[in-house]
């Protein structure tokens, strides 16, 4: 009983500060979530945190909180020079895997730093390098960033250092430490201050995050809201084995049976998110597609859509499987099973976050099983199968074949796997812009129900 009276303490009670406690309030952050329940006390005291916990559990609170606490203590512990108290800039760096999750980072911490005038800063790829110059001479007090756009302006940026830096954050940790970010990293590494407090969080605790921990961290807590590789109790989970060539029937059959939830659907290839996005639009679904191959600008443009509503089915590969938190997300298709079963726990994650329930389900053909039996050995479960009548599923093959041949001839007029970026960014506007049949995709979506 005492354990569960620990998990629902107040923030107040963990020692936030009212200020930052009333900006969690604003963000419908209630009570703290397990993760943030358990590192908040070591890190308020100002220890190093090892954060282990599945994605969605609320571990960007547990680690910007301390962040802002920490700022306002140090602004108001300081003497003041000529009547003026000092305004400490480059006091935090938050690193990130990808560009989307930097973004949100910034915009929580712009949230929960509302009352207290904080300046934060987000340097990624695919976005100006000047605009970004242009913010760093504003001084904020936190950066969002990851590790190669950082290095780049570590490197050449005229002024900017992070020399004063007092926080480092290593944020989904377990790919920070893949070869496309270790070089940028180990340099960063060896430019800041070793004398900073040091917070990491990661899903999975890999050899490499604990040669990363020995290397950067001091006697740090280690704080584990999950167990090794594990799902939140509220996602139901579930598969279907299905021959190859209806697979496309039976995701369709699904999307049917769940007309108005919000959906993300996981693809294997950038062209397979186009392909399968426009033939759901050919059958009134309001889809739309995000993939490693649009430019940022489309990537946040989609996510936006997605986010307002205004399309309810997510087509992505593996680059949005991680670090995207929207809130709304009912159900996750794994319409192609992952090779990397690890793939799987961050896919399902976009769902049942922060205590919601949620639903995912894996198409399964025969070539995936192995993969599949992988995804079950990880997980230390079998999954219930997906209850789908074959005759429904298939009365949607006509449909689904003419679809599927409206995509593709689609696909070949724009180009298909040979277009150039800008070309690929003309059919994102179709999607962004165009929403062809909006107005009629719930209606739609219901007409093959029976």
């Amino acid at each position: 009983m005492e354990e569960e009276n620990e998990v629902v303490k107040t923030f107040e009670e963990l020692g936030v500060r009212e200020e930052l406690v009333k900006a969690c309030e604003r963000l419908g952050w209630n009570n703290p979530t397990k993760i943030q329940a358990e590192a908040l006390p070591y890190a308020l005291e100002g220890k190093d945190v090892i954060g282990l916990a599945q994605t969605g559990s609320g571990k960007t609170g547990a680690f910007a909180l301390p962040i802002l606490q920490a700022l306002l203590q140090y602004v108001n512990d300081a003497e003041p020079k000529k009547g003026r108290r000092p305004d400490p800039a480059f006091f935090a760096c938050v690193l990130s895997p990808t560009r989307e999750l930097a973004i949100q980072i910034a915009e929580q911490f712009e949230a929960l730093g509302s009352d207290i005038s904080l300046r934060c800063a987000v340097l990624v790829g695919g976005i100006d390098r000047m605009q970004q110059t242009i913010a760093l001479a504003k001084r904020p007090h936190v950066i969002v960033a990851t590790p190669g756009r950082l290095w780049d302006h570590m490197s050449d940026t005229k002024g900017f250092s992070l020399k004063t830096l007092k926080y480092l954050v290593l944020d989904e940790a377990d790919r920070l430490l893949n070869e496309d970010f270790e070089k940028s990293l180990n340099q960063i590494l060896e430019e800041i201050p070793r004398d900073r407090k040091t917070y990491l969080f990661s899903a999975t605790m890999t050899k490499k995050v604990r040669k990363l921990q020995r290397a950067c961290l001091r006697n740090p807590v280690k704080i584990e809201a999950a167990s090794k590789y594990s799902t939140v109790d509220t996602l139901k989970q579930q598969y279907r084995f299905v021959p190859a060539k209806y697979k496309d029937c039976y995701l369709v059959y699904i999307l049917t049976e769940m007309p108005d939830s919000t959906s993300m659907i996981f693809t294997r290839t950038c062209d397979g998110t186009r392909f399968m996005a426009l033939m759901l639009r050919s059958l009134g679904f309001r889809a739309i597609p995000i993939s490693g191959q649009m430019t940022q600008t489309k990537r946040l443009g989609a996510l936006n859509k997605f986010k307002a509503g205004e399309c309810n089915i997510l087509v992505c590969t593996d680059v949005a499987s991680r670090g995207l938190d929207i809130p709304s997300v009912d159900m996750v298709i794994n319409y192609d099973i992952p090779t990397n079963s690890k793939d799987y726990i961050h896919r399902v994650g976009r769902t049942a976050r922060a205590g919601r329930s949620g639903v995912g389900i894996s198409l399964v053909n025969q070539y995936e099983l192995e993969w599949y039996l992988q995804i079950e050995k990880l997980i230390g479960k079998k999954l219930p199968e997906y209850p789908a009548e074959e005759d429904e599923v298939l009365s949607l093959l006509e449909r689904v074949s003419e679809a599927k041949k409206l995509s593709a001839m689609n696909m070949k007029e724009s180009g298909g796997r040979k277009k150039r970026r800008g070309e690929d960014d003309e059919e994102s506007e179709r999607f962004l812009d165009g929403n062809k049949g909006g107005n009629r995709d719930k209606k739609s979506s219901k007409k093959f129900k029976r």
